[in-house]
């Protein structure tokens, strides 16, 4: 499974997570996050590079992907399917749209962006939108049947190892973890990142 670690904006910290050989590493670009990074850090990592935007302008979406280099955008507002696809071609980079969850009706706006995205991610509904800490009712997920692959986000923690090992969903790709694993806002434990890491691994070999 994937590892998507978001909320980064530490260049020591940044550089300490990616040797845990994860797959993506986002950074928020919205300014009423607590992990908002307002500057482009002095070390970026080599792995996969996810650009968080909140229902932002797609000229400033182009401004931070050309400074950071971003290979994803990340959509986590209420953007329409037209506006991914339009972050798509004027940016030329692959995006995700994060779909909030927290009842059976929201999983149906799903299906609204196909074609238009190439990846979902599964959070849960909150003011803020994203870093709660806490989840959603996962079995939702059962009903979910199109085509586009997801990550499974919103409020997983190092003890949740066990109960992800025994979430099965064939577009599922893998986990995306944030503020659980956090020290502070925008700096993460290694340690609970690199134990996690080995426990999904280790239920993967076996």
């Amino acid at each position: 499974m994937m590892i998507k670690v978001c909320g980064m904006r530490d260049a020591e910290n940044i550089r300490k997570v990616e040797r845990l050989g994860i797959d993506m590493m986002g950074f928020i670009c919205w300014e009423r996050s607590p992990r908002y990074v307002s500057e482009v850090p002095a070390y970026l990592p080599q792995c996969e590079r996810i650009g968080v935007f909140v229902n932002q302008s797609l000229d400033e979406i182009q401004k931070q992907m050309e400074a950071f280099e971003f290979s994803y955008i990340q959509l986590h507002g209420s953007e329409s399917a037209e506006f991914c696809q339009a972050v798509r071609e004027k940016t030329g980079c692959k995006v995700i749209k994060a779909i909030c969850i927290s009842s059976e009706a929201d999983l149906a706006l799903a299906g609204q962006y196909e074609g238009f995205v190439d990846l979902l991610l599964f959070d849960t509904k909150c003011t803020n939108f994203g870093g709660s800490g806490k989840q959603f009712n996962w079995d939702i997920l059962r009903d979910y049947r199109n085509a586009l692959p997801f990550l499974l986000s919103g409020g997983i923690g190092p003890e949740d190892i066990e109960r992800l090992n025994t979430f099965h969903h064939p577009k599922c790709l893998g986990f995306d973890i944030n503020s659980r694993f956090e020290i502070e806002p925008g700096i993460k434990d290694t340690e609970k990142i690199k134990t996690f890491i080995k426990g999904i691994q280790t239920y993967e070999q076996n």
